[in-house]
């Protein structure tokens, strides 16, 4: 069986959908399944069995031998909370534990991780374990991040194969239920069949025109794509980018979404909000050569490709991955 936790969220159940896609349905979903918000992301997936994540440990104890893998990707991943007392529990002590089975039981593990370990970018955005103690993220939830890849690196006890996953800036189906956390173009779509228009954050720095901050946005059909490569090849264990390696901005990311749905384009600039200007990113870009040398050779959709799939097959049908 195949373990995904974090299933009722973004990419988890993005990465059950693909699955069930190839054939593959021997999956254990875990999750906090309460949220009604993100039922219709996991409701309909062909899976074995649903486990509550406050009692996965105790099942994962008693069904251990059946396991042959397990996807990490539940986390809080809200980067404008501060409570670092969430973090430290969801983020690391629970990964911790993860970790420690998957090493008792002799099981592969990929975990999250994140891009906003990065912070401003200081160190570059390479997934050289040698920056990891330098880097030094903007907000509670990088720290959480990268505090956990710091503690992975330092074990003498691992699983036979892991690797700690650094998501750039994702985007796609199943994100429906983020509410603030959603990407631009979810927000883009919402607000422009309701005004026609969309707002975008200004710049607040000289040296970057509104609208032309740079995030390496990636789809997240491509960062399953990386996951079931990481899963099926198993290369050498270790932090990897999951990036496109291509920076582009927000304004391009805003307009391709109001040409997929026909409209015209309409965008007002507005002030970052003072809770995470000072921890706002202006340009995040992968460094994605540990990944390609692993074997990885599939071509990532462009943003305006990524864009228009996403608009046009997702969010005007109202339809799931």
């Amino acid at each position: 069986m195949i373990v995904v936790t974090g299933a009722a969220g973004f990419i988890a159940s993005g990465l059950v959908g693909i699955l069930n896609q190839q054939g593959i349905d021997n999956i254990v979903i875990v999750d906090d399944f309460t949220k009604t918000q993100k039922i219709k992301n996991w409701e309909t997936k062909k899976i074995v069995e649903k486990v509550d994540r406050n009692i996965f440990f105790e099942w994962f104890d008693k069904n251990h031998e059946k396991v042959e893998f397990i996807f990490h990707l539940g986390a809080r991943t809200d980067t404008t909370e501060f409570d670092w007392n969430i973090f430290e529990d969801l983020n690391i002590n629970y990964s911790k534990e993860m970790w420690k089975k998957c090493s008792l039981y002799n099981i592969p593990l990929i975990y999250a991780s994140s891009a906003a370990t990065y912070g401003n970018g200081e160190a570059g955005y390479i997934d050289s374990h040698s920056i990891v103690d330098t880097l030094k993220p903007l907000n509670p939830y990088g720290r959480s991040k990268n505090d956990f890849d710091k503690w992975a690196l330092a074990q003498k006890k691992t699983p036979p194969f892991w690797a700690g996953t650094k998501f750039f800036n994702v985007y796609g189906p199943n994100e429906y239920h983020k509410g603030r956390m959603a990407s631009v173009v979810l927000h883009t779509f919402e607000t422009v069949k309701k005004t026609g228009a969309m707002q975008l954050f200004r710049s607040h720095r000289s040296d970057f025109e509104d609208g032309m901050q740079l995030r390496d946005f990636i789809y997240v059909k491509d960062v399953i794509d990386i996951l079931i490569h990481l899963y099926k090849n198993r290369p050498e264990s270790g932090l990897y980018n999951v990036g496109t390696g291509r920076a582009e901005s927000f304004l391009t990311l805003a307009t391709s979404s109001f040409e997929a749905m026909e409209k015209p384009i309409n965008i007002e600039f507005i002030d970052i909000p003072e809770d995470i200007r000072d921890k706002y990113q202006y340009f995040t870009e992968a460094d994605n050569n540990k990944l390609i040398k692993s074997g990885y050779n599939k071509p990532f959709h462009t943003l305006k490709e990524g864009v228009y799939d996403y608009v046009t097959n997702y969010l005007i049908p109202n339809k799931y991955l």
